[in-house]
């Protein structure tokens, strides 16, 4: 549509490939000698990589103010967009091509921070509205735009506003084929603008108003300057954009506006953000489908179910030649009995369930997912400008070959080997700056433990604003990590934060910054005097000390910090434990379990002696220590054998006794029980025990004492629980549970058989290793 002398109005719809086909048409046809785009003009400086053959669409242009990274704004561009499409037909004929819309300078400043994370320049959250696709409300009623298309659709007969612009637009030739005159679907598309525009105002949208008035100015500047201009922007605009004159209204609009100074780069876009199930909308649910319809003008429905047919059988799917033909030929059946000139997404979605799937929606959902969307992930070139953290972070991925995609992967990393080790030190700093590529997740081989790590990684675009902003902290990825350890070490609130700092400094290889943070940790827990908080602080100190030399890292600046944590835990635990309530005792049985998990894993003898005494003091008190925790603590010196069990059965028949009230009794045996319930299996005088106080608690207490004791029963193994009460049918002491060790209990013989427990403890000192089975003859 020529709005004015020698400036053609090219309204499109954004992301559409009818639209982008429909550009490149009139573009031949005009021959204009410039062309202008709807964009942030800041980006002209890099418009010159779109004809670098490194650039793969989906790209986006990103502009972030300098001084607050955070404030950003997207503008996506697929294959099939039409001003992607304006770009490369410029960037081929040698054409200059320029960006015309409000500056992001102005518009990331104009932003309400109520709206969505990306700025108000970026397509798909204020230009939805404009393709009728259902645009994300803005806030205020008198701010909310019509929907153009859904207009136009209900006025047309049809209730689907999509289905509409699919059978008026995308299926159209869009080369001028059909009618011969590329420009006619623009003139009667703006024609249509201009009386919506008439009828429902200007929409209402409170950023219109000024971008239109900056776009008015570009183009008069490019008019005065060149013969033919054409310019590539949302139909909504068209009417506003063809208006003349008002030169002293627009400046007078543009006056006095809030402004930044901004960079602007190329960055990989993906096709699963260009979807509103994505979490960006940009006014497509399908971008899948609309790249299949761009990159095939022919026979398009018979290419798309061969791709689904592919899938399929990638998947297993017994899918065949004739399921395609089928498939063809009832999409167009469908087409044809619903009045629409080709088959849509919609039809061939049909044909496929019907044919291809047997009537199922679960294939459709992985078709959908791979196809309908895709996670196509774009590429810009090595000279895209870029903050130095965002190119550091590029050759380290080079150099450990983790190309970044847009699907789900997940990876297995063999610590003892260098390159895994390296990626498992990037992925912790890329994790210590908030850049969330990987994610820690359990592994899938079964060869787990120190030396594995599993990952799952998914690049996002949006990964691109935290590179940004994480580019404060330092040019390259060590040294920002390094520095926002060192920062957060001094902001850190708790010492487990303190603690959890040092671990993750270790995985992620920062010696500079332990320094710091140690020296933190040691002033912090100098100070810090509830053990509640010592005995979380420890297990993370101790898990650094235990695997730090599987990464080669130096932990021994953790030692000191970790036995002065230890030792102070092992002075005021027995106090700290008095006068506590059910869940006091409760997060403290928490922290005594971990401390006793440290403190084996640290391999002190000294310091696991000290807290063995610890832990007997607690079992033998029976004045103001909470049931729960003498019984713990009783379990846990049993199971590192410093406990007889003649010992525990004398404490549990104290515990169980008359004189204990039956609540206290039976917290006592949560505690004790709470490690599995194998011991009753195995040692019938503890049964007898449990059994007998339990049929002595009166009735009146029995309700209260009923939820613990179904708690700590229910935790156990279905298995345990069946032989337990088989045993307890049976009745107690009926294998001579009085009498020695063994004698007399099921699966146990009247007396040990020295020879083959010694064959035994010769397997065992196998898988142990040296040393790993002394004093096994004393067993």
């Amino acid at each position: 549509m020529t709005a004015a002398d020698g400036v053609a109005l090219l309204g499109v719809r954004h992301h559409g490939p009818g639209s982008a086909r429909a550009v490149r048409a009139a573009l031949d046809r005009l021959e204009p000698r410039i062309v202008l785009v709807e964009g942030p003009p800041e980006a002209d400086a890099v418009l010159g990589l779109a004809a670098d053959p490194g650039m793969r669409p989906p790209v986006a242009l990103l502009a972030h103010v300098v001084d607050e990274p955070s404030r950003a704004g997207f503008w996506p561009f697929a294959e099939f967009s039409p001003e992607w499409a304006a770009i490369r037909w410029a960037a081929g004929h040698a054409v200059p091509v320029r960006f015309i819309d409000l500056p992001a300078a102005h518009s990331l400043l104009l932003r309400d921070e109520s709206e969505a994370p990306h700025g108000p320049g970026a397509r798909g959250e204020e230009e939805e509205g404009e393709e009728g696709d259902g645009g994300e409300e803005e806030a205020g009623a008198a701010d909310a735009r019509i929907d153009p298309l859904a207009v136009l659709a209900r006025t047309a007969g049809h209730d689907d506003p999509e289905r509409w612009w699919e059978d008026a637009v995308e299926h159209r030739g869009g080369d001028g084929e059909g009618d011969g005159d590329p420009l006619a679907a623009f003139g009667a598309l703006a024609e249509a603008m201009g009386v919506l525009r008439e009828t429902y105002g200007d929409g209402g949208h409170r950023g219109d108003a000024v971008r239109e008035a900056h776009m008015r100015l570009r183009i008069r500047e490019a008019r005065r300057a060149h013969e033919r201009v054409a310019v590539v922007c949302g139909a909504w605009h068209v009417p506003a954009l063809a208006r003349t004159g008002g030169v002293t209204a627009d400046r007078a609009l543009l006056r006095g506006l809030p402004k930044a100074k901004v960079e602007v780069t190329w960055v990989p876009w993906t096709h699963r953000r260009l979807s509103r199930a994505g979490g960006y909308g940009a006014g497509i649910d399908s971008p899948g489908w609309y790249r299949h319809l761009f990159t095939s003008p022919d026979r398009p429905v018979a290419r798309w179910m061969t791709k689904v047919a592919g899938l399929l059988r990638e998947e297993d799917l017994p899918v065949s030649s004739a399921h395609v033909i089928e498939a063809v030929r009832l999409a167009d059946t469908l087409a044809g009995l619903r009045g629409r000139p080709l088959p849509g997404l919609g039809e061939t979605t049909d044909a496929v369930r019907a044919v291809m799937c047997d009537g199922s929606d679960v294939p459709l959902a992985l078709i959908r997912d791979r196809l309908v969307v895709g996670d196509v992930l774009g590429e810009v070139p090595r000279g895209a400008p870029a903050v130095p953290l965002a190119r550091d972070l590029a050759r380290e991925q080079r150099r450990l070959r983790m190309k970044p995609e847009a699907a789900e992967k997940e990876v297995d990393l063999d610590l003892r080997k260098d390159t895994d080790a390296a990626r498992s030190r990037l992925l912790h700093r890329l994790g210590m700056l908030g850049i969330g590529w990987g994610r820690p997740s359990r592994s899938r081989t079964a060869a787990t433990g120190t030396f594995r790590e599993s990952w799952r990684l998914r690049w996002e675009p949006e990964l691109a604003v935290a590179v940004a902003e994480a580019g404060v902290w330092g040019t390259t990825v060590e040294s920002a990590a390094g520095a926002r350890a060192e920062d957060a070490a001094v902001n850190a609130r708790a010492l487990a934060e303190l603690t959890g700092l040092a671990e993750r400094c270790l995985l992620a290889g920062l010696p500079d910054a332990l320094p710091t943070v140690m020296r933190v940790l040691a002033d912090r827990a100098a100070l810090d005097t509830d053990v509640a908080h010592l005995a979380q602080a420890l297990p993370a100190l101790v898990r650094s000390l235990r695997y730090g030399d599987v990464r080669g890292t130096d932990a021994g600046a953790l030692r000191e910090v970790a036995g002065g944590l230890a030792e102070r835990v092992c002075v005021g635990l027995p106090p700290a434990c008095a006068g506590l309530d059910a869940d006091g005792a409760a997060e403290m049985r928490g922290h005594i379990v971990e401390v006793q998990q440290a403190l084996v894993l640290l391999g002190d003898d000294a310091l696991r002696d000290r807290w063995a005494g610890v832990l007997r003091k607690l079992a033998v008190r029976d004045r103001g220590i909470p049931g729960l925790l003498r019984g713990s603590a009783a379990r846990l010196l049993l199971d590192d054998a410093r406990l007889e069990p003649g010992e525990v059965a004398r404490l549990m028949g104290l515990a169980l006794s008359h004189g204990t009230a039956p609540q206290e009794g039976a917290a006592w045996v949560e505690g004790f029980l709470a490690g599995g319930g194998m011991l009753l299996v195995h040692d019938e005088r503890l049964l007898a025990l449990v059994d007998g106080w339990l049929t002595a608690v009166p009735a009146a207490a029995f309700d209260d004492v009923l939820p613990l004791l179904r708690r700590t029963f229910g935790g156990f193994d279905p298995g345990v629980r069946r032989t337990v009460g088989e045993l307890v049918r049976r009745g107690p002491g009926g294998g001579g549970a009085g009498g020695a060790a063994g004698e007399g209990l099921p699966g146990f013989a009247p007396r040990l058989d020295e020879e083959r427990a010694e064959a035994a403890l010769s397997i065992v000192r196998l898988l142990l290793g040296p040393g790993g089975a002394d004093g096994g003859q004393d067993a």
